[in-house]
């Protein structure tokens, strides 16, 4: 969590105004929107904070309600890529990283010292996927890890909810998803259970935008509403291919880590691509559904 929140502000430093500005001038089309998104995305590196920029810039109405349905599809897009990258065995650069990191905060020029913010966090990341995939077999001897791990892989509703009120809990799908790669890679529980796990955090990372939306106007809290209907339709239409979302995966790679990464890939460009030619309606949709209790 330091890692990604420290990497976050040394983007945002870097990026953040010029991209607000961008961002208002390229979201007249659905298409242009959710590219948009995708962009933001990858750079910030957490989909709850383009949403919240997102919801901010519609509560001062420098945007409105339907130019954010594009942007909303590309963040689910935009996140897959920082879970690609952790599904690489990263870890030669974490020294580098982060003696880079170190030496950039001794600068008093903020261009310098966001870098620094983004090496370290970049290298504490790694660092902590490392000590995830170090500690996993360990905590399995523990009685109530174990059992809770048994659950989860008996039960596909308590994978899901973990997944969900986790994500809420520490506001980050990617690192709850990161350990779920972690654990799938020791072998610890099944690509299935870990597909569950990220499915519930697409749904809880929904969490921050909520929030951003109290007291922020009605179509602000709309763009956070359409974030947690997107993830909730896309969730309930791939719970009975769970098994075929880990069978596409497989045949991908054979690394188990990147097979939740490339499960998160697929799961998020198929439910993004297909409510973009609907993207007009499903705002309509949203409007009906939430104008009455805004």
């Amino acid at each position: 969590m330091l890692g990604m929140t420290w990497m976050r502000i040394g983007l945002f430093n870097l990026s953040g105004s010029a991209m607000e500005r961008w961002l208002r001038n390229v979201t007249n089309t659905p298409i242009k929107s959710m590219i948009a998104g995708i962009f933001m995305t990858v750079i910030l590196q957490s989909s709850s904070a383009v949403t919240v920029i997102t919801v901010g810039l519609v509560s001062a109405r420098i945007l409105t309600f339907p130019q954010t349905i594009g942007i909303v599809l590309g963040t689910n897009i935009g996140t897959t890529v920082t879970l690609e990258i952790l599904s690489f065995d990263l870890s030669f650069v974490i020294i580098p990283l982060l003696s880079a990191g170190t030496l950039c905060l001794f600068f008093r020029n903020v261009k310098v010292r966001s870098t620094g913010f983004i090496f370290m966090g970049i290298g504490i990341i790694f660092a902590s996927m490392n000590g995830f995939g170090w500690l996993s077999s360990p905590l399995t001897s523990i009685d109530y890890v174990h059992n809770l791990i048994n659950h989860m892989e008996g039960s596909m509703f308590s994978a899901f909810i973990i997944g969900t009120l986790l994500t809420a809990v520490i506001q980050s799908g990617t690192v709850v998803t990161g350990i779920a790669m972690s654990f799938i890679g020791s072998g610890i529980f099944s690509l299935e259970t870990g597909i569950l796990i990220m499915m519930g955090s697409n749904i809880g990372t929904c969490s921050t935008a909520l929030l951003a939306g109290i007291g922020a106007g009605n179509e602000a809290r709309l763009t956070a509403y359409a974030h947690l209907w997107l993830n909730i339709f896309g969730v309930l239409v791939f719970l009975p291919f769970i098994s075929n979302l880990a069978d596409w995966s497989i045949a991908l790679t054979a690394n188990p880590e990147t097979q939740l990464a490339h499960a998160s890939v697929i799961f998020n460009i198929i439910c993004s691509l297909a409510v973009l030619p609907f993207a007009t309606q499903f705002g309509q949709f949203i409007v009906k559904l939430h104008k009455k209790k805004i």
